[in-house]
């Protein structure tokens, strides 16, 4: 099976990675800087799971793709979403695949308006993990789950085939009976999480500590509620495994929007926060702590901007 890995960040360098260890066909679309650094200084992975280091992984340029490829790992920042699919738009042939790992729904929108839904399957995955400025993929917990399926629940024989080749590898993947559901409780579990580390600036333990528990509790409610309101209410375990990972003391757990905001890097507010937002407001869902957790960041992204635009 030939596999395009659409970036070699930290999500799509993981996974990549972790299938190059295992021989297979993998090649990543990457950026002419990305691609000259994986040509310098190969690809490397630092895990409790086990390192690793792949010199000179196969790269390809957008200008230089040209064939098709059966499976797609699409892997991107949601802000880089819309110049991601003009990429890879060559490599979709009748028989592609394409499998996002991005939170939220909006992009399963536009890669639907784009391919259509016969092209796209449902994903995510369970990752703490992040890309140093050095390039090198450092993963932080003792989880690398990739969970995936037709986005109906059925059980084909193509998404067997990506079993078939993801077993080979060295992380966790498993078919998921409902992954549109799966989505969603990872959607309100993200952007609560985004929205109280970013808002408090701070990890989840200190939050605690401050008293803030049930505020970052009121946002939790608030996307479950509106995940509740498109069909997909959050099961009652899921549930309660969020609400204790936002409340248990002395963690060190934050968002990895709060690690961008640190590091003054543009963030993923459009995708993750305020299009949940409008999707709450389509269903007259009041969720002003999500409101305000949306305006903090479309402030923080304006100021970004501005002084951006200052330097140049």
């Amino acid at each position: 099976m030939r596999i395009l890995v659409v970036g070699a960040g930290a999500i799509g360098g993981y996974f990549g990675g972790r299938l190059l260890q295992a021989q297979q066909d993998v090649t990543f679309l990457v950026r002419a800087r990305r691609a000259a650094e994986l040509a310098a200084s190969g690809l490397e992975i630092r895990s409790r799971l086990g390192d690793a280091a792949i010199p000179q992984p196969p790269t390809v340029l957008a200008e230089d793709l040209h064939a098709a490829f059966d499976l797609i790992l699409l892997s991107c920042k949601a802000y880089d979403l819309e110049s991601a699919i003009d990429a890879l738009a060559p490599a979709v042939g009748p028989q592609t695949l394409i499998l996002p790992l991005l939170n939220g729904m909006r992009h399963l929108d536009l890669l639907d308006q784009r391919f259509g839904p016969a092209h796209v399957l449902g994903g995510l995955c369970i990752i703490s993990v992040t890309l140093e400025p050095g390039g090198r993929v450092t993963h932080f917990n003792n989880v690398d789950q990739l969970v995936f399926r037709e986005r109906d629940g059925s059980l084909s024989a193509r998404a067997e085939a990506i079993a078939a080749v993801f077993s080979r590898a060295s992380f966790q993947s498993r078919l998921s009976p409902s992954i549109l559901q799966e989505m969603w409780e990872k959607w309100v579990f993200i952007a609560a999480c985004a929205g109280v580390t970013c808002l408090m600036r701070a990890p989840i333990g200190d939050i605690a500590a401050g008293g803030a528990a049930p505020f970052a509790l009121a946002l939790l409610d608030e996307c479950a509620a509106i995940a509740a309101s498109h069909g997909y209410p959050p099961r009652p375990e899921p549930l309660q495994q969020s609400r204790a990972a936002l409340t248990r003391a002395g963690s060190s757990m934050v968002a990895s929007m709060f690690r961008d905001i640190e590091r003054h890097a543009p963030v993923e507010v459009e995708h993750l926060i305020a299009d949940l937002l409008r999707r709450g407001e389509a269903h007259s869902i009041d969720a002003p702590t999500l409101r305000l957790a949306c305006a903090h960041l479309q402030t923080y992204e304006a100021r970004r901007l501005r002084e951006a635009s200052a330097k140049q």
